[in-house]
């Protein structure tokens, strides 16, 4: 799974690595421990009014933790921060979403824990992965768009993470990953008029071990509320 992860890198940059074509947010501060139901960066193509016009692709923010519309209450996506890539094209929570509503979740790293037995006792020990080429990671997500039956509340727009197996590199830490899509792969996946849910899936696949590197960082990590650039200093 994904629990956690770092947004460091500005919007204004973010928007020239995605090559966004409008910036519709206020700049997010920078977090090293992004945690499930903050505001986030996602970047999104808005579907074209015209055939055969390119979708303009837009970053915005959303709340992380996907409310599917037809929720009774936002509080289910505490529940829904990872959709697992085996069973995203079937689940009723994310199978609209998979075919009109996709997205890619920025992020500079992100942390997995890994149990440890010693002494009898079990413990969790954070690592911290990231891109070996510095570049921002691009994980695969979904969006919704939640209106309130009372219309009391504001219209909530909200994402989740895909998941898959780990690769090599991280699976003797966690068997779980976010699914981090190529650039050759952005276009296909952003582009609102593509509902080939196949070849969707065929992307959902964990990313080469060699485009990573890894290490143990502090147990600081472990509580939402503790921030700061020491949460990835190696332990």
């Amino acid at each position: 799974m994904c629990g956690r992860y770092t947004s460091t890198t500005a919007a204004s940059v973010l928007a020239e690595v995605f090559t966004v074509d409008e910036i519709k947010t206020d700049e997010l501060p920078v977090r090293f421990n992004v945690a499930p139901s903050q505001p986030v960066y996602a970047i999104a193509a808005r579907r074209s009014r015209h055939e055969g016009e390119i979708a303009p692709r837009q970053l915005g923010t959303f709340r992380w933790g996907l409310v599917p519309s037809w929720a009774g209450d936002p509080s289910v996506g505490n529940r829904m921060i990872n959709a697992r890539a085996e069973t995203v094209a079937t689940k009723r929570a994310y199978r609209a979403a998979l075919a009109r509503r996709r997205c890619i979740i920025p992020a500079d790293a992100f942390y997995e824990w890994q149990v440890v037995e010693a002494g009898g006792h079990r413990t969790k020990v954070p690592h911290a992965i990231r891109r070996r080429d510095g570049r921002p990671l691009a994980f695969a997500g979904l969006w919704e768009v939640w209106h309130p039956p009372d219309g009391q509340q504001p219209v909530l727009r909200s994402c989740v993470i895909i998941t898959s197996p780990a690769n090599g590199l991280l699976a003797p830490v966690h068997d779980r990953m976010p699914v981090e899509l190529p650039p050759a792969a952005w276009d296909g996946w952003l582009d609102p008029a593509n509902d080939d849910v196949a070849a969707l899936q065929r992307l959902l696949v964990p990313a080469p071990s060699e485009d990573f590197v890894m290490w143990p960082v502090t147990t600081l990590v472990n509580r939402a509320d503790n921030e700061g650039p020491e949460l990835l200093e190696p332990r």
